[in-house]
């Protein structure tokens, strides 16, 4: 065996021994760094981005970002309940915050922090609309994708570490050659594949927390079909991308509506707003 396939197999073998489960999917997930230590770094960031930025209290908007972010969020603890994890989010701080901003963009942080900006309610068009993004992001941060991402971003420095020093008595245009190959491989191979991975999950988690807090499922393609208007169709390649391609996601929302809509009729949900 290489010095660099030893030393790389004894660093995965402590990576998978350091995992977590998603609550939503039962597969196990990474978790080098602790939800001790990254939710309080999480709810600082949060408390400075609101600190620098314009929030937007008291409107009608600002009200609607708390109502449906709150009725998301019960729902997530009805099914985190119902399904046998009834302590999973006794450290999070559900937060839901409106941003004056024309970013067409919403975002989460670890431990149940969630905003919006202003730029993304044209296009979101109605409380439904808010309730597909909002379950979205409400996904993020239940699936532990902060903490999943800061995992697999250690262990690509780590690897990548490993490899320079297995690679230590040959010549400096070898390693630069490794160097470049392996972050690019690893880039486009490993990590931008595991962002889509996420955005994926939380598309097919939150389409079942809006369903199960009462909100259309049906209006999630729709939604995405407004985001893909307003783009123009212009995005990357997929895999140059962080997300899946809009036509995707608007098919893998279209065929997860009606299992969303069982889901939510095993919580008494019949009629959706």
């Amino acid at each position: 065996m290489s010095k660099f396939k030893f030393y790389t197999s004894f660093v995965l073998v402590f990576f998978l021994m350091n995992c977590g489960t998603n609550p939503f999917t039962g597969k196990s997930t990474l978790a080098l760094v602790p939800n001790s230590q990254i939710l309080p770094m999480s709810f600082e960031q949060y408390n400075k981005v609101l600190e620098e930025a314009k929030v937007v209290n008291g409107t009608d908007d600002a009200i609607m970002i708390k109502r449906v972010g709150q009725k998301i969020a019960n729902a997530s603890e009805r099914y985190l309940q119902e399904n046998g994890y009834p302590n999973y989010t006794d450290n999070y701080k559900w937060e839901f915050n409106l941003i004056e901003d024309d970013q067409v963009n919403a975002w989460a942080m670890p431990g149940g922090k969630i905003a919006f900006y202003t730029g993304i309610l044209p296009i979101a068009e109605n409380e439904t609309g808010v309730a597909a993004i909002m379950g979205h992001e409400v996904a993020h941060a239940l699936a532990n994708h902060g903490q999943q991402r800061m995992s697999a971003a250690q262990i690509q420095q780590t690897v990548g570490a490993v490899g320079t020093i297995a690679l230590g008595n040959e010549d400096q245009q070898t390693q630069e050659l490794f160097a470049t190959a392996y972050g690019i491989g690893s880039q486009i191979g490993v990590m931008l594949p595991f962002s889509r991975k996420h955005e994926t999950e939380a598309d097919r988690i939150g389409i079942k927390l809006m369903a199960i807090a009462g909100y259309d499922p049906d209006e999630a393609s729709e939604l995405w079909k407004r985001m893909k208007a307003n783009s123009g169709g212009n995005s990357p390649p997929q895999f140059l991308s962080t997300h899946p391609s809009t036509d995707e996601r608007i098919k893998n929302l279209n065929e997860w509506a009606p299992e969303a809509k069982k889901i939510a009729k095993k919580y008494g949900v019949t009629n959706f707003e």
